[in-house]
């Protein structure tokens, strides 16, 4: 299976970051470089340095650039290590960074990859398979107050705690191994007049697990921090997510870095002295159009923010 090159929203992207005009931008999320592609192809001497902690997308992306010869860096590291990397690199200030959080298309097709439910597969869900944690070892090993609270707080699943001690009967009798008998487990848990006909009873669960594995909501958050401090004045980032987890990370880091004055409105006058580090392009998420939705069924759920560093 080839890696998906579908990129959501790649104009608006392009649009935001403003890369008609020449410059370094940072793609912290290449997957197959189709946004990456959008950047370069805006100005022909703009350059794009590439970082992803998915080898399979790396050399995916290397094959999709090609025609875009040095113009493209490419670098295997978790977006959360953004600053160091371009450090490393010797590389920076940069024009702009965009992130697409989450999982790719590809990921959750690849049966091997143990994203998905709808393949029976090894319980795997690790973005950098160099990692030793994987979603089987989590469900295996944790105790049951932890998997409930993964379960609740990554899944927002509001049968948390009765999946988790299923999972914890289970699992004495043999290890959940496979994507299949974790989904089964799942359906067992929740009650039949609750498995709903659109979306999966185990969805909440698997999203829950890979975020966990991959430590998902932790790295967006450094990866916003490292994001706005390798922005040159005027450089901007955009950032692409996809559940209300991830977005509202985003939401609130925009909105700190774009806030003046803290001071309480009582005061006649600031003392706080706080200044505003960015300004935000999006007061409101940016969404697909239905054009694109029906295109790309995965963009539906895309929220899309932008800032502009002061």
């Amino acid at each position: 299976m080839g890696f998906s090159h579908l990129s959501v929203m790649p104009e608006e992207s392009v649009r935001l970051l403003g890369c008609s005009e020449e410059g370094i931008f940072v793609d912290g999320t290449l997957g197959g470089g189709g946004h990456a592609s959008a950047i370069l192809r805006a100005n022909p001497a703009n350059r794009v340095i590439g970082i992803d902690r998915d080898e399979e997308a790396l050399k995916a992306a290397g094959e999709f650039l090609k025609p875009f010869g040095d113009r493209v860096r490419f670098v295997r590291d978790d977006f959360r290590n953004l600053k160091k990397a371009l450090e490393d690199l010797g590389a920076g200030p940069v024009d702009g960074v965009i992130l697409d959080v989450g999982v790719s298309s590809y990921q959750l097709d690849s049966a091997e990859r143990g994203f998905s439910f709808r393949m029976d597969a090894p319980l795997d869900m690790r973005m950098d398979t160099r990692q030793a944690q994987t979603a089987a070892s989590l469900v295996n090993t944790l105790d049951e107050q932890d998997l409930e609270r993964i379960f609740r707080e990554f899944g927002e699943e509001a049968f948390a705690r009765r999946i988790a001690r299923v999972i914890a009967q289970a699992r004495v009798r043999k290890p959940v191994e496979t994507t299949g008998e974790l989904a089964g487990i799942v359906l067992s848990a929740i009650p039949r007049k609750f498995h709903g006909k659109r979306i999966h009873p185990a969805t909440k669960v698997f999203q829950a697990l890979r975020i966990a594995v991959n430590d998902e909501l932790e790295s967006l958050k450094q990866g916003l921090e490292g994001g706005m401090g390798v922005l040159r004045a005027g450089g901007r980032m955009v950032v692409i997510s996809f559940h209300s987890l991830e977005d509202r990370i985003v939401k609130n880091a925009f909105r700190e870095a774009s806030t003046g004055c803290v001071c309480p409105p009582k005061f006649p006058i600031c003392v706080c002295g706080h200044k505003p580090a960015a300004r935000l392009l999006t007061r409101k998420a940016v969404t697909a159009s239905e054009e694109e939705i029906e295109r790309n069924p995965r963009a539906r759920s895309a929220k899309l923010r932008a800032i502009e560093k002061l």
